[in-house]
């Protein structure tokens, strides 16, 4: 710690009065119509199961090739209970009133591509943001404050990227060559993170590090926004939400994926003798050099994706007539 009087857990206290600052000012200028529905049914089975399945994955991702071997009973048990859980799940929401995730959205070409893009990019993004930190700390022996402010250039390029590309996408409607470039730097920042060691040029990892910002800033929102514009009105909260969802589901088991190969190089490197600052930072250019392979699927789905254009009309019913929409 870089303090003698503050613990870990100020990490999540620091944001406490953030939040109840935003609560405040959502009370006091948020102001939404008050619209009541007859007969509403909750999904409940389906939040449920896809929770449940969700869940199981997620530990046996958290705990497969430390405390069980990959191949186990306990992993044949926990991946065998998603399988079952997922797939009766999506049963139910084939079947369900109003379900949590609609099949028709997901069925749609450009939502489909969207989930694809999102998931790639959201592992990449939460890889870097996790790995690169203790980078600097365990192989480069930078404090984490240190750490934290050697992240900038790639809140630097997070932050210009996404409003230039709000502007000009407000101002020309098109989404498609932004999520393009966007996949394509996202990509080459993380191959060029491939070959990082424990003494790798600061300057050259800035680079990296503002390429996959700009990547970052490019896709992460706008494939959201792509198919909001695509899928009728009616559904573009649970679209969003199902998005959404996914990209954070990809960042979560990313993390855990990449942090259990981190692990494993890490210990292998140091077997051989290997001090371990340069065990990390080799091991660190090897998940990186994974992450930049998962964010080339964005660049697939990128390319794959029909021209989408901002809507310049809410109209409800040709919304639902064209669930597809091109320039």
């Amino acid at each position: 710690m870089d303090t003698s009087w503050l613990g870990w857990r100020w990490c999540f206290f620091i944001g406490v009065p953030f939040a109840l600052l935003a609560l405040v000012l959502l009370q006091l200028t948020l102001r939404l119509p008050v619209v009541r529905r007859e007969n509403v049914k909750i999904d409940y089975w389906g939040a449920t199961l896809i929770t449940a399945g969700v869940s199981l994955l997620l530990i046996w991702v958290s705990f497969v090739g430390d405390s069980f071997a990959w191949a186990s009973w306990q992993t044949a048990a926990m991946v065998g209970g998603t399988l079952v859980l997922l797939v009766t799940a999506a049963w139910v929401e084939s079947r369900a009133a109003e379900p949590v995730v609609p099949p028709k959205i997901v069925r749609q070409r450009t939502t489909a591509l969207a989930i694809l893009g999102s998931l790639a990019a959201g592992t990449a993004m939460y890889g870097a943001a996790v790995f690169l930190s203790q980078y600097f700390q365990v192989s480069r022996g930078h404090t984490p404050t240190e750490a934290g402010l050697l992240t900038i250039p790639m809140m630097a390029g997070i932050l210009v990227s996404s409003i230039v590309a709000g502007r000009m996408i407000s101002r020309r409607g098109h989404l498609k060559p932004f999520l393009v470039v966007g996949s394509i730097s996202l990509t080459a920042g993380f191959a060029v993170l491939g070959f990082v060691d424990a003494t790798t040029s600061l300057v050259l990892i800035g680079v990296a590090m503002v390429l996959i910002g700009s990547g970052v800033g490019l896709t992460l929102q706008n494939f959201v926004l792509a198919v909001q514009n695509t899928v009728a009105l009616s559904d573009i909260g649970a679209a969003s939400a199902t998005v959404s969802f996914f990209r954070s589901l990809g960042g979560t088991i990313g993390v855990a994926v990449l942090g259990a190969v981190l692990a494993r190089q890490v210990a292998s490197h140091t077997a051989d003798g290997t001090p371990v600052p340069a065990a990390y930072g080799d091991a660190t250019g090897h998940i990186f050099m994974i992450s930049a392979a998962v964010a080339a699927l964005g660049i697939v789905a990128a390319v794959l994706l029909k021209p989408v254009t901002l809507r310049t009309s809410l109209d409800k019913t040709a919304a639902a007539e064209s669930p597809e929409r091109r320039p």
